[in-house]
């Protein structure tokens, strides 16, 4: 039995601000993940230095982030994103990062372990693009994983009828309203994970100051391998 997440942090300033990533790193605790898949962990400009400051992560959650290369040592992510797991998983873990295209840069991180593939996304705003991204990402994931996989994170869709073609083949999971976060209206959080998984069962999170925290609330999953 496997809890998995999804939480974009908004860079950790809330709503509106300031900057307190201990708001969000409380949220992570008290959700109590397995694996977390984070997105806007950096800040956006310059050298895109780390928003999320990786000295508090262990400290404050238990959790260990994913080794990333090739991006500035001041980021903690690859495209503003990482993947968060304990740390017996963070010893059999290996990264790797899967370029996506679209009107601006984006890019998606597939975590693989023995038996699972955990790829951590952040589609663009542009529909057209989520539908370039979702489909390089599937196809991508045929390649370098088995059958077990679960894609998460901010689709930046709100439809459940358009631009998630690509997905046919996946059991696609929206578990509430996640935006914005004082009074959710829009299912942009989702997973999408292979039908031989078993879905055990799925949850928004609004407990620990989520609401203040970030203009998102975090989703999570309770999966059972095979």
């Amino acid at each position: 039995m496997l809890k998995l997440a999804s939480y974009n942090l908004h860079k950790c300033r809330g709503m509106t601000g300031p900057h307190a990533p201990l708001r969000n790193l409380a949220v992570i605790r008290a959700l109590d993940p397995d694996i977390i898949a984070l997105q806007e962990v950096d800040f956006r400009y310059g050298v895109r230095p780390e928003a999320l400051p990786r000295k508090l992560i262990q400290a404050e959650t238990g959790l260990l982030p994913a080794r990333i290369t090739g991006t500035s040592d001041s980021s903690l992510g690859w495209h503003g994103q990482t993947i968060l797991m304990r740390p017996h998983l963070a010893e059999i873990a290996v990264l790797r990062r899967l370029p996506l295209p679209g009107l601006e840069p984006r890019g998606a991180i597939a975590l693989r372990l023995p038996g699972l593939t955990v790829i951590g996304v952040h589609l663009g705003l542009a529909r057209s693009s989520r539908r370039q991204q979702l489909a390089r990402i599937t196809a991508q994931a045929a390649r370098i994983a088995e059958d077990r996989v679960v894609m998460m994170g901010d689709f930046n869709e709100w439809r459940d009828d358009r631009g998630l073609e690509s997905l046919a083949g996946y059991r696609v999971v929206a578990p509430g309203p996640s935006y914005p976060a004082p009074l959710p209206q829009l299912r942009l959080d989702r997973m999408a994970m292979s039908t031989n998984l078993d879905l055990v069962e799925t949850g928004v999170f609004a407990g620990a100051g989520a609401r203040d925290a970030s203009d998102h609330l975090p989703i999570w999953a309770r999966i059972k391998l095979p």
